[in-house]
């Protein structure tokens, strides 16, 4: 190891000591019980099921697909979802892969709290990062990991050491640029492949997922308009489709421009033929019309929907 990094090394090593100690004397408060998915099979948790506001009191946008009590994959991070990730019993370091469907604020914030985290749990393996491609108001996944972690510029560079160099004890963090063809596979390791759909979320370039693991299928709507054929190619027979109901029927405008409302949610799960819906991303908007929703889904769709909270289990049978 040169001089240099063993140096970065052993600041970076009393920094995370006194953090996990609190710098002091006292001793350490142990956390609730956590409250884990667990069992066998393939398992789909909402951590975040809420959206951009503080006064719903949920974590926003983020989900964990659970493979025989293991957690593979971590579908977005939004603002709370960190804390949720620690309630639910899930391992930064048994991920084997984060998927992101955007960059807004109530999908992405708590990311570097969660590769903090990983530092404890002593990851020793890469961890893939996929998301979109970049505009002129939004950085593509590579630049938005480099924006956060990158050695000379990074917002968080100390982390850089953890997320960057194995031979400082770290594991190499791996994001990737995704266009977004439904029929095309972006990842795939031993237990899951992954496949995206570009889909319309007024300016903002955004995906949808669709996670195939343990012969089960789980689609993530993200956050989208509706428009176009990639999303219903994409869930074509999921088991669960999980999709955003962050604005009421009759929305306009901007809300409307960025978001489907509930008859177009059912039109998209009718034509797919999905198994069962789950809604999330459920906005102060759309809290309290629960039965609104659910008679205009209703017109379309007429499988199992229900109303997503923070840390939902939903087996997929």
């Amino acid at each position: 190891m040169r001089e240099g990094q063993m140096y970065r090394t052993v600041l970076f090593t009393i920094s995370l000591f006194c953090l996990a100690t609190l710098c002091t004397n006292s001793p350490l408060v142990l956390s609730a019980a956590a409250q884990t998915c667990g069992g066998e099979g393939v398992v789909v948790q909402v951590l975040g099921s809420g959206g951009p506001e503080l006064q719903d009191k949920r974590a926003s946008s983020s989900y964990l697909v659970w493979q025989d009590g293991e957690s593979r994959v971590l579908v977005d991070a939004g603002g709370g979802s960190a804390l949720r990730f620690g309630e639910s019993g899930a391992n930064m370091s048994q991920l084997d892969v984060i998927l992101f469907t955007h960059f807004h604020v109530d999908h992405s914030s708590d990311f570097p709290a969660l590769m903090f985290s990983s530092w404890f749990e002593e990851r020793a393996r890469p961890l893939p990062v996929y998301g979109p491609v970049g505009n002129s108001e939004f950085p593509s996944t590579v630049d938005f990991v480099g924006a956060l972690f990158n050695s000379r510029t990074g917002i968080y560079r100390y982390l850089s050491v953890l997320l960057v160099a194995e031979e400082n004890g770290g594991y190499e963090v791996q994001p990737h640029n995704v266009i977004g063809d439904p029929s095309s596979l972006v990842f795939r390791s031993e237990h899951l492949s992954a496949y995206a759909a570009r889909v319309v979320h007024g300016s903002v370039p955004a995906l949808a997922w669709r996670v195939e693991i343990g012969g089960k299928s789980i689609v993530f709507s993200g956050d989208t308009n509706g428009e176009g054929t990639g999303l219903v190619q994409l869930a074509k027979d999921a088991d669960i489709f999980i999709a955003h109901n962050a604005v009421p029927e009759g929305a306009t405008g901007v809300e409307r421009r960025l978001h489907m409302p509930p008859s177009v949610i059912g039109q998209i799960a009718e034509e797919a033929q999905v198994k069962r819906l789950v809604l999330s991303h459920r906005m102060l908007r759309t809290l309290g019309k629960e039965e609104q929703t659910l008679s205009e889904i209703r017109k379309n769709f007429s499988g199992p929907v229900t109303f997503a909270n923070d840390l939902d289990c939903f087996p997929v049978q």
